[in-house]
C-alpha cells in the first residue's frame, strides 16, 4: 500500500462526521422508530397499493410500536412497482415531484421512481456522506463515469459530490480513450464508475502506454453491480488506488444507501437514519437474525414521493455490527442476487463465484462471459474468458483446464472453458451483463 493510500485510509476526525454518524445506537433506534411510524402512515394514507396491501395483511400503521413490528407488514416487490406503472406508487401530488428516474425496463416495464425537493436534498446529503466515507474531501475533483439520464447513478454521484464541496467532472460512460485523456488532463483524485468499466479504463491506460498507477486517481467508488474481493485486488494492484464499494438501487433511492468506509473496507455501512435494513429467508420470507445470510430488504424512513416498505432487493448478504461508524450496521459485500443465480444440473451458481476463479488463474484477464447452452437434455455452461496480453499461447490451454478443475472443486459443477484473445469480448459502460442464455426452450 502506498503512502498516499495510508493517508487517505485514516479515519476522519470526529468533527468531519455529521451528527447522525456520531449518534449512539439508542439514539439512532429512537430516530428510526419515529421515522418508520411516519413512513408507514404516509404510505397507508397516500398510496392505494399500500392501503390495500396492509388491509389484506390485517395490519395498520398504528400496529408499529417498536422496530421489530415491521416484520408484521407485507413486503414490496419490483413487480408491484411495475403493476402500478408509471406513477401509482407516488405518495405526493404530481406538482410536488421534482425529478423522475426509471430502470432500463429491459426485462419488462421499467420501475419508475420520483423525488420531491426534500428527497433530492436528502439523497445529495447521503451521497456526500458516502463519498466522504470513501475518502473524498471538499476540493477533490470527482470524475463521474456512471451513466447520466434515467439511471440514478450519474446524477446521484453528481449531486452528492457537489454537496460535499468537491469539483464534479460529469463525463458519463463510453468513449474510453477520452476517459483516459480527461483523467490525465484534469487530474481527478476520485472516480465513480462500475467496477467492470473501471477495468476497461485501466486496460485503455495500458494500451496507450501509460501506467495506471501513475494517474492522479486515489479512490475509486464502485457500484451498480456485484464484485468480489478478487476484483478489488485486481483494481488496487494495477492502479495503486483504494477501491471501495457503494450500494443502492433506484427503488430505494439510488446510490448512497450504504457505503464502504475507506479506513476499514470491511462491508458497507447502511445509512440507517434513512433506511431500515432487514434480512429474510429468500424462500419463505422468515426474518433472519443478525449475521445470517439471506435476502436484503429495505424500508425507507424519510422518502416523501415514493415511500417503500420492506422492498425485496433480491440481493444476498448478511447484517453485521458497525465498525468505522459504530451505530450503523454493516451489510456484507453483495456477491450475488437471487435472480442472478444459475441452477446448473442441480447446483446453484453465481457469476461472482466464477469471477473469483478467473481472477485467481494465471494468464486470464478479468473479462469473461457465461454462455448457457443445451447438451442433449441437460444444460451446460461455457466460460468464455480473455487471455491477458502477456499470456503465451501455450499457457492458454493450461489456464482453461485449471479454471475447469477449480470450478469443479470449489463450486461443485462441471463447466467448459474457452480462452479467447485480449479485447475479444464486448465491453459494457454500464451494468455488466455476464450471462448469455443460448439454451433451447421447447
Amino acid at each position: 500500500m502506498t503512502t498516499t493510500q495510508r493517508r487517505l485510509g485514516e479515519a476522519p476526525p470526529a468533527d468531519l462526521l455529521d451528527p447522525t454518524e456520531r449518534m449512539s445506537i439508542d439514539e439512532l433506534r429512537a430516530l428510526q422508530l419515529e421515522r418508520l411510524r411516519w413512513t408507514l402512515r404516509h404510505a397507508y394514507d397516500n398510496v392505494p397499493f399500500y392501503r390495500a396491501s396492509f388491509d389484506a395483511a390485517g395490519v395498520h400503521p398504528d400496529d408499529c410500536k417498536e422496530l421489530a413490528d415491521l416484520a408484521k407488514f407485507p413486503t414490496t416487490s419490483k413487480a408491484d412497482l411495475r403493476d402500478n406503472y408509471p406513477f401509482g406508487m407516488f405518495a405526493v401530488p404530481q406538482e410536488q415531484v421534482r425529478r423522475i428516474h426509471a430502470s432500463s425496463g429491459t426485462t419488462g416495464k421499467p420501475t419508475v421512481v420520483g423525488y420531491t425537493e426534500r428527497d433530492i436534498r436528502t439523497w445529495s446529503t447521503l451521497m456526500a456522506r458516502s463519498i466522504r466515507a470513501a475518502g473524498g474531501r471538499p476540493g477533490h475533483k470527482v470524475h463521474v463515469a456512471y451513466g447520466y439520464g434515467l439511471f440514478t447513478g450519474g446524477l446521484g454521484a453528481h449531486y452528492g459530490a457537489e454537496e460535499l464541496g468537491a469539483t464534479v467532472i460529469p463525463v458519463s460512460g463510453g468513449m474510453t480513450p477520452r476517459q483516459v485523456q480527461l483523467i490525465q488532463d484534469f487530474r481527478p483524485e476520485i472516480i465513480m464508475v462500475t467496477p467492470s468499466y473501471m477495468l476497461t479504463i485501466i486496460d485503455e491506460f495500458e494500451k496507450q502506454g501509460i501506467d495506471p498507477a501513475s494517474s492522479s486517481l486515489r479512490v475509486g467508488i464502485f457500484g451498480a453491480e456485484p464484485w468480489t474481493e478478487q476484483m478489488r485486488g485486481e483494481i488496487e494492484n494495477r492502479t495503486g488506488m483504494h477501491a471501495v464499494d457503494i450500494y443502492g438501487l433506484s427503488e430505494v433511492m439510488g446510490p448512497g444507501v450504504s457505503q464502504e468506509c475507506v479506513e476499514t473496507k470491511d462491508g458497507l455501512h447502511v445509512w440507517e437514519d434513512a433506511f431500515y435494513p432487514e434480512v429474510i429467508d429468500p424462500i419463505d420470507g422468515t426474518p433472519l437474525a443478525e449475521g445470517e445470510e439471506g435476502e436484503l430488504l429495505f424500508t425507507s424512513l424519510t422518502k416523501e414521493a415514493l415511500p417503500i416498505i420492506r422492498y425485496r432487493t433480491r440481493d444476498l448478504t448478511r447484517l453485521l455490527p458497525g465498525t468505522a461508524r459504530p451505530a450503523m450496521r454493516r451489510m456484507q459485500k453483495i456477491t450475488g442476487r437471487s435472480d442472478d443465480m444459475i441452477i446448473l444440473r442441480g447446483v446453484n451458481v453465481f457469476p461472482t463465484q466464477i469471477e473469483e476463479v478467473v481472477l485467481r488463474t494465471a494468464g486470464l484477464a478479468p473479462h469473461f462471459q457465461l454462455v448457457l447452452t443445451t447438451e442433449g437434455r441437460l444444460d451446460a455452461m461455457t466460460v468464455r474468458v480473455e487471455a491477458r496480453p502477456d499470456c503465451p499461447p501455450d499457457r492458454r490451454t493450461a489456464a482453461a483446464q485449471e479454471l475447469v478443475t477449480t470450478v469443479k472443486d470449489t463450486v461443485g459443477v462441471s463447466v467448459h472453458c474457452e480462452v479467447v484473445d485480449p479485447e475479444t469480448l464486448e465491453r459494457s459502460v454500464g451494468k455488466l451483463q455476464r450471462l448469455k442464455d443460448q439454451r433451447h426452450r421447447e
